[in-house]
C-alpha cells in the first residue's frame, strides 16, 4: 500500500477477503467490506447473516435494518481511499455521500500484488486441483460416443468433479464442430458427429483454488486442415511454455506463442490473450498478453492457452497451467496432448 501511495483501502470481493481473513463469504446483494490502513489497523464489516467467525480483524456487524455503510464511513480518514474494483456502486456512492472529504480510487492492486506470488500451501492446492482436472478431462475424452450432446457431457463432467471433491459445479466449455470456433461457447444440445473437432475447457475450484485446462480432440478421423491447425497450436503452446522463466516480461511470453501462429498465416484467428493468472479466482492477475507490463516472478501461476478459430469450420485451443520456478517453470497440467 505504501509503495502504491495508498494509506487506506477497502477490500470487498470474496476471494481477497478470504485471502486476508481465512473466512469465505458470498455476500450476494449485502455488504462485505474489510478496511485496512497502512499501519496494519483493520476492521471487517459484515451482515449478521454472514456469521463471521474470523479471528484476524475486529469486526462490526450490521443487520438488514441498518445502513450498511454508516459504520465504515465513521472510520475513514480524509483524503484518498483505495476501493475494491468489484465493489457495488450502491455501496460506494452511499459511502461517498456520507464522506465528501474522501476521494475514491481503484485500490485492488496491493492485495492483487500479494496474491500474485503463491506460497507452498497454495501451490499444493493448485497442484491437487490440476491432478483432478487431468482425471476428469481423460474421463471426458473417453466419454465421446455417438449420440452424446455438449450439454449432456458437461453434466457428466461436473458429476465427475463433484465425485472427486470439487467445491461446486461450474458451466464447463464443451464444444463440437463449428462451435469450437467460438472462444467461449455455451454448451447446448448439439449432438456430436464424425469429423468434429471437440474442445474441452474444464475449470472448477477445489478447496477454493482453481484448476483450468483445455484439450482439443477429434471425433473420428480429422481432416488434413484440422491436423495442420492442431499441430500449429500445439507448437505455439510449447513455445509459450518454453519462454517462461523469472524476469521475462509476460508480453514476451505472449509473443513467443503468437509468433508461431502468425508465421503459419493464422495470426488474425488467434483472437485472445495467451493467458491469465489463476488461484482463488479462475481469472486473476497477471495478464499474459501483448499489453501486459508484468514480469514473470517465481511463484506466479498462469495459463498458456493459444488457439486458432476458423468461423463456421472448427477451432483448436490447448491450455496448460504453469508455475514459475527459479530456473523456468513447472507445468501443473499433465493430460496428454
Amino acid at each position: 500500500m505504501r509503495a502504491m501511495g495508498l494509506s487506506q483501502i477497502i477490500v470487498t470481493a470474496s476471494a481477497p477477503v478470504y485471502y486476508l481473513t481465512g473466512q469465505w463469504v458470498d455476500p450476494h446483494e449485502r455488504m462485505l467490506a474489510l478496511y485496512l490502513d497502512d499501519t496494519g489497523r483493520g476492521m471487517l464489516f459484515g451482515n449478521l447473516l454472514f456469521k463471521l467467525n474470523q479471528q484476524v480483524f475486529p469486526q462490526t456487524i450490521h443487520t438488514d435494518n441498518d445502513d450498511p455503510t454508516a459504520d465504515i464511513a465513521k472510520i475513514l480518514k480524509p483524503g484518498t481511499v483505495g476501493i475494491d474494483k468489484f465493489w457495488s456502486a450502491k455501496f460506494l456512492i452511499s459511502l461517498m455521500e456520507k464522506r465528501p472529504d474522501v476521494r475514491p480510487v481503484v485500490g485492488s492492486a496491493p492485495v492483487d500484488a500479494a496474491r500474485l506470488i503463491k506460497d507452498e500451501r497454495e501451490i499444493e492446492a493448485l497442484v491437487h486441483a490440476s491432478r483432478m482436472n487431468d482425471e476428469v478431462i481423460s474421463f471426458a475424452i473417453r466419454s465421446l460416443k455417438e449420440g452424446v450432446t455438449e450439454a449432456g457431457l458437461m453434466t457428466d463432467i461436473n458429476r465427475e468433479f463433484s465425485a472427486r471433491g470439487a467445491d461446486a459445479p461450474t458451466p464447463q466449455i464443451v464444444a463440437f464442430g463449428a462451435h469450437c470456433a467460438e472462444e467461449h461457447h455455451e454448451s447446448d444440445t448439439t449432438v456430436i458427429k464424425s469429423g468434429d473437432s471437440v474442445i474441452f475447457d474444464l475449470f472448477t475450484p477445489v478447496s477454493r483454488y482453481w484448476c483450468d485446462m483445455t484439450r482439443t480432440v477429434f471425433f473420428g478421423e480429422p481432416s488434413n486442415k484440422q491436423k495442420e491447425v492442431y499441430e500449429i497450436v500445439k507448437k505455439a503452446n510449447a513455445a509459450g511454455i518454453a519462454a517462461v522463466r523469472p524476469g521475462v516480461p509476460l508480453c514476451e511470453i505472449d509473443r513467443a506463442a503468437r509468433r508461431i501462429i502468425e508465421d503459419a498465416g493464422y495470426g488474425p484467428l488467434f483472437t485472445h490473450r495467451l493467458g491469465h493468472g489463476l488461484g482463488l479466482d479462475c481469472h486473476e492477475p497477471p495478464d499474459v498478453s501483448a499489453a501486459s507490463d508484468a514480469v514473470a516472478r517465481e511463484g506466479m501461476v498462469f495459463s498458456v492457452e493459444p488457439g486458432i478459430y476458423l468461423p463456421g469450420e472448427f477451432g483448436v485451443r490447448i491450455e496448460d497451467l504453469v508455475l514459475v520456478t527459479p530456473d523456468g517453470c513447472r507445468v501443473l497440467t499433465s493430460a496428454a496432448k
